[in-house]
């Protein structure tokens, strides 16, 4: 394979931070070794999502060490999982100061990638790279600040105006933006930016497992994991229905929800903690669908959920509206609730039994997904956009 350029990706996301935002760049890194690229990742100490620096990175400054042939930057911020504004804000500045620095004592590669949200890590490392000369792809996942305004995190005033001016600003620098849906894509189009866009999901990198015959038991297992946030509004959802006895939910991963979520008292939900992914894998075969909620709809979001799930072979139960909804009911993978429909949730669970799961399979909804959600195929048009710049 020829030798390709090097490259540095910016995240403030990376394992051993567990979720879809270290895994989506985990598995980007991973991908552009492969195809010959020398990778460089640049990120904060892992502290996510417990707002603590992991114990193995505890007291350091700077961490440098190669992980799976890719050089791996850790940088020193003050980390928080506060639900106070102004702290979080320091936090993200804290990170964003460390990343000027590194910027300006490191040589870096010519060619970045910059991961967009957080707003000011993606802002400082588009101003950086700007400055510096360098080719910058945006990678928006998120459509901050807006998300923020429909989860009524954030109100339009000074501070709204002044993170939309950054947001702007990084549709207006990047020499290329790939965007995780459709609806992302069509919001920074109305900004008027002559950037190149291109759709790029969150798909999955790795082979899908055999599946295990579903067991005759009457009791029906529903899966949610994942961070339990705020977005998720999993213990809000909860508090509005009630479970039928052949109906449990189980739980795996943390966040601020998580306290609210813990309750011995109903047997029917059973919390498992935060686990590794490649164990998570192996426990989710043992489950007959899974639950993929958002307490609101977000305008741009489609849950990497809806692809790692269906290729695992797990049906859906989707709740979270969009164009993610769009996408499960188009290539069959479950079954789709309006989001705050709690009735309609309720109502569907005490309808499930054995045979309402055979109208989706495990074996047609894996098959379909395999299919219709294709990483190699997405990524070559990525790297055959990629060698154009």
């Amino acid at each position: 394979m020829a030798k390709q350029p090097s490259i540095l990706l910016v995240s403030n996301y990376f394992p051993p931070e567990r979720g879809a935002a270290p895994n989506r760049i985990q598995v980007l890194a991973k991908a552009l070794h492969q195809r010959g690229y020398t990778v460089e990742v640049v990120c904060p100490l892992p502290n996510y999502p417990t707002g603590r620096v992991f114990s193995e990175f505890k007291g350091k400054l700077y961490s440098n060490r190669v992980e799976n042939q890719i050089t791996v930057h850790r940088l020193w911020l003050w980390p928080s999982k506060s639900s106070n504004k102004f702290i979080r804000l320091l936090s993200m500045l804290s990170f964003s100061f460390a990343l000027k620095l590194f910027f300006i004592f490191k040589r870096t590669p010519k060619l970045v990638v910059v991961q967009y949200s957080p707003v000011f890590v993606g802002f400082t490392a588009m101003l950086l790279s700007t400055i510096l000369g360098k080719k910058k792809i945006l990678n928006v996942s998120d459509l901050w600040p807006l998300a923020g305004l429909e989860m009524g995190l954030l109100k339009r005033g000074f501070y709204y105006s002044i993170l939309e001016r950054m947001e702007r600003y990084c549709y207006k620098k990047a020499d290329l933006i790939i965007g995780q849906s459709q609806e992302i894509l069509s919001h920074i189009a109305s900004f008027n930016v002559d950037t190149p866009l291109q759709l790029y999901r969150n798909f999955p990198d790795f082979n899908p497992p055999s599946l295990v015959p579903s067991k005759n038991d009457s009791t029906i297992k529903i899966v949610y994991a994942g961070l339990l946030g705020v977005a998720q509004g999993l213990s809000t959802i909860l508090d509005h229905i009630d479970f039928p006895k052949n109906v449990e939910l189980h739980i795996y991963g943390e966040g601020p929800d998580t306290k609210r979520l813990v309750n011995p008292k109903n047997l029917q939900i059973v919390y498992h903690g935060s686990v590794s992914r490649a164990l998570l894998h192996q426990q989710l075969g043992n489950y007959d669908l899974a639950f993929i909620p958002l307490v609101k709809r977000i305008y741009g979001s489609v849950p990497s959920k809806i692809f790692e799930y269906s290729r695992m072979g797990l049906p859906l139960l989707y709740m979270a509206g969009g164009e993610g909804a769009a996408l499960v009911n188009e290539h069959r993978l479950g079954w789709v609730i309006e989001v705050q429909d709690y009735a309609g949730l309720e109502q569907f669970l005490k309808g499930l039994t054995r045979s309402t799961l055979e109208e989706f399979s495990k074996v047609e909804v894996q098959s379909r997904a395999i299919q219709a959600f294709d990483f190699n195929a997405q990524f070559q048009d990525f790297i055959d956009t990629l060698k154009t710049l």
